[in-house]
This record gives C-alpha cells, sequence and structure tokens, in this order.
C-alpha cells in the first residue's frame, strides 16, 4: 500500500478552486461547507496560481486583524505552492509535506490542475512508513 500513487487517492474527487480575487471570507465557507482544510486559487485558465488554507486564515487574517470580507485571496494565499505530478508516490508527498512544514500538496499534470492531498488522504501504512526513515535517519 505504501507504493500508490497520487492518482490512486485522488480518484473522484474534485479540488474546491476559487479566483484570486474571491474573498477570504468566501474562502473560510468554500473550506467549511466542503469540510476540507485548503482552497486552491487559480486563474481563469484553471492553472493553479496559489493556495490558500485554514492556517492562513489564522496566522495571515485572525492573527493580523484583516477584515476576511474585504481581503483578497491574492493577497494572503501562498503563490505558486509545492505540486506533486499523479504519477509520484504517496511516500513521496509524505516526505515533500515533512520537509516543508505543510499539509496539502496540489496535484498538477503539466499546468492542468487534477486534485490535491492532505495528510489525512493516507493511510497508516505509508505515514508509518514516514515514521519509520525518520527514525533511521535519527539514527544515523
Amino acid at each position: 500500500m505504501t507504493n500508490r500513487h497520487m492518482h490512486e487517492i485522488i480518484t473522484r474527487r474534485h479540488p474546491v478552486t476559487l479566483p484570486a480575487e474571491a474573498s477570504v471570507q468566501h474562502a473560510c465557507q468554500e473550506m467549511r461547507n466542503h469540510r476540507i482544510g485548503a482552497i486552491l486559487v487559480t486563474d481563469p485558465h484553471g492553472r493553479l496560481l496559489g493556495i490558500f488554507t485554514g492556517r492562513d486564515a489564522i496566522c495571515r487574517i485572525g492573527a493580523e486583524g484583516r477584515d476576511p470580507h474585504a481581503t483578497r485571496l491574492r493577497d494572503v494565499m501562498t503563490p505558486n505552492p509545492e505540486c506533486m505530478p499523479p504519477h509520484c508516490r504517496a511516500i513521496e508527498a509524505l516526505r515533500l509535506m515533512r520537509d516543508g512544514g505543510f499539509r496539502h500538496v496540489p496535484v498538477v499534470d503539466g499546468h492542468r490542475l487534477v486534485g490535491i492531498v492532505s495528510r489525512g488522504d493516507f493511510l497508516a501504512d505509508e505515514s508509518g512508513r514516514l515514521e519509520a526513515e525518520n527514525n533511521l535517519w535519527e539514527r544515523l
């Protein structure tokens, strides 16, 4: 199971996207409505521009006292996020998340956005393999 590809994980799921001009309030409502932790920000052609997460809402909006209705995603999203192609394996996505300190990775095929994975999408044996790797590196 630790050899699953990204395309196996995102099958039959459609990423929630919004344009860069959307308000943070709208993005937060969409995250609540879909029970997700991130919104992918796209251009009019569907190409990925950035990502906006629940952590961004707290750190970039709440903690800074910004108005979520007036603030646009383009101003607070993480632009050009780390991405993975659909042929990459689950363990590679987990390593990327661990090394980058984030919980969501968009999946893109060339310039076409095909999905998003989060830490919660991975099986226990995939996360266990990553933990075993970490323990090995700590002992070396």
